[in-house]
């Protein structure tokens, strides 16, 4: 067997949206590896901002209904699509596990809040390529009614959600690369 290099991993990580995930069960001990891997993301003077709430079984359906709840009650009729609150309702409920990702701040303020946020999205990363090690999909949204529901979530004093991390299996297939080359992204400079 041909193990993959961390570049390997790194350049096959994708966003790999619900819609394609298979209906296979994520077992608790691969969901608990990729949180014990986020823990391992880097964080300056050890604040380990990162905090996540992990929704499986029923709990995505319920998941489902407030994200597509909250966009009906905050959106006019006329900008209403029913495609998008479909989706709202469905993506969770066709993933293994959704997990709200959430930023714990200091409190001691002995860090900037972007230095926590940074830290939270480097876990984020970590959890990303034990999913792609894993040949599970997964993607990080940002929904503005998730960003919003500190009390549906139950967050602590000085905590935030920073979006959802939708996790399931898929029948791997080469999804396209997009980047330009780093070339056009790098300055040298030697004297």
């Amino acid at each position: 067997m041909n193990t993959p290099t961390i570049t390997d991993i790194i350049r096959r990580r994708r966003s790999v949206y619900p819609k394609m995930y298979a209906d296979r069960p994520l077992s608790e001990d691969i969901i608990r590896e990729v949180l014990e891997n986020a823990n391992w993301a880097p964080t300056h003077r050890l604040t380990q901002p990162w905090r996540f709430r992990v929704f499986r079984g029923d709990a995505l359906r319920r998941l489902g209904e407030f994200l597509s709840g909250q966009y009906r009650a905050g959106t006019s009729e006329a900008e209403f699509s029913d495609l998008k609150y479909k989706k709202m309702l469905d993506a969770p409920q066709r993933s293994g596990a959704v997990i709200a990702v959430c930023m714990q701040r200091d409190p001691e303020n002995r860090v900037r809040e972007w230095e926590e946020i940074a830290a939270v999205a480097c876990a984020v990363q970590n959890m990303w390529l034990t999913c792609t090690s894993y040949g599970i999909g997964s993607y990080w949204s940002t929904p503005g009614y998730i960003l919003q529901a500190d009390e549906w979530l139950g967050l602590q004093p000085g905590e935030r959600c920073l979006g959802l991390f939708y996790m399931g299996w898929y029948d791997e297939v080469e999804l396209p690369a997009k980047r330009g080359s780093i070339e056009d992204k790098t300055l040298w400079i030697n004297e």
